[in-house]
């Protein structure tokens, strides 16, 4: 058993809700298991590994899996769901185990981790010395219109700048690339890219979204009030996010392989 270190921090996850209506999140991320092609007998880190469908994907190519999570509710969905699997409550911003991987592999999580050289530094000791680093994120310019839609939405409830503070990192190539150089880790992949992203539900879907992924935005505000804010921001973003009878979200991805240098 592996004996990740960190205290994990207290973001909430409707971990149910996120498996319902949200699977686009690890369904993507398919494209992303075949790029960091699992080989047999591999030691691989998935780091942010939500409801461990990834996790499993990783497994049944032969690799040793260890799935790792700061949402104790994301851990205990997976477990649930893959109880043959290893999952681990850990902070991605203080994490280490006894033993090192071939690979650290991350799916649509490093965008919640604002404090980006702590997760370098942790995935860069936590790699052998040719080990590999695959992960896709947000990346700059992800969820344009709708931060537009909730600042729109803070302007007409009266609220201040301070209200919604914006919970992600969403870096561009240059700057997570120089970045991860700076731990030791070699960039030979970095690709930015568009990714709009149809939600299952044609008529709560937006509101859904913000309230699982943008809760900050809403903080500890009165039922009353969270609703008008939503109402809001589901006018402001109708022009730009709804086309078809669907609503989408502006996703922007920044997609990256890197590999772990030997010690000069």
């Amino acid at each position: 058993m592996s004996n990740p270190k960190g205290a994990p921090p207290t973001l909430q996850w409707n971990a149910t809700l996120y498996d319902q209506q949200h699977a686009f999140v690890w369904q993507y991320g398919e494209d992303l298991v075949k790029l960091l092609a699992p080989r047999p007998g591999e030691r691989i880190l998935d780091l942010g590994c939500g409801t461990g469908h990834l996790t499993q994907q990783i497994a049944e190519a032969g690799a040793r899996v260890i799935g790792i999570d700061s949402s104790p509710s994301m851990i205990e969905q997976a477990r649930a769901n893959f109880p043959a699997r290893e999952f681990e409550l850990a902070d991605a911003e203080a994490f280490s185990f006894p033993e090192p991987f071939d690979a650290v592999f991350s799916n649509a999580a490093l965008h919640w981790m604002k404090k980006a050289d702590r997760v370098a530094e942790c995935v860069s000791r936590a790699l052998k010395t040719g080990g590999r680093f695959v992960a896709e994120f947000g990346g700059k310019g992800n969820v344009k219109e709708v931060l537009a839609a909730v600042q729109a939405a803070l302007a007409a409830m009266g609220a201040t700048q301070r209200q919604g503070v914006n919970p992600w990192f969403f870096p561009s190539v240059g700057e997570y690339s120089t970045l991860l150089e700076a731990r030791g880790l070699s960039v030979v992949f970095a690709s930015l890219f568009d990714r709009p992203t149809r939600l299952e539900d044609a008529r709560e879907g937006m509101k859904q979204w913000l309230r699982m992924f943008g809760g900050d935005f809403l903080g500890k505000q009165p039922q009353e009030w969270q609703d008008q804010f939503c109402a809001h921001f589901e006018d402001a973003a109708r022009p730009r996010l709804f086309r078809d009878g669907a609503w989408f979200v502006d996703y922007k991805r920044l997609r990256i392989v890197a590999l772990k240098e030997a010690a000069s």
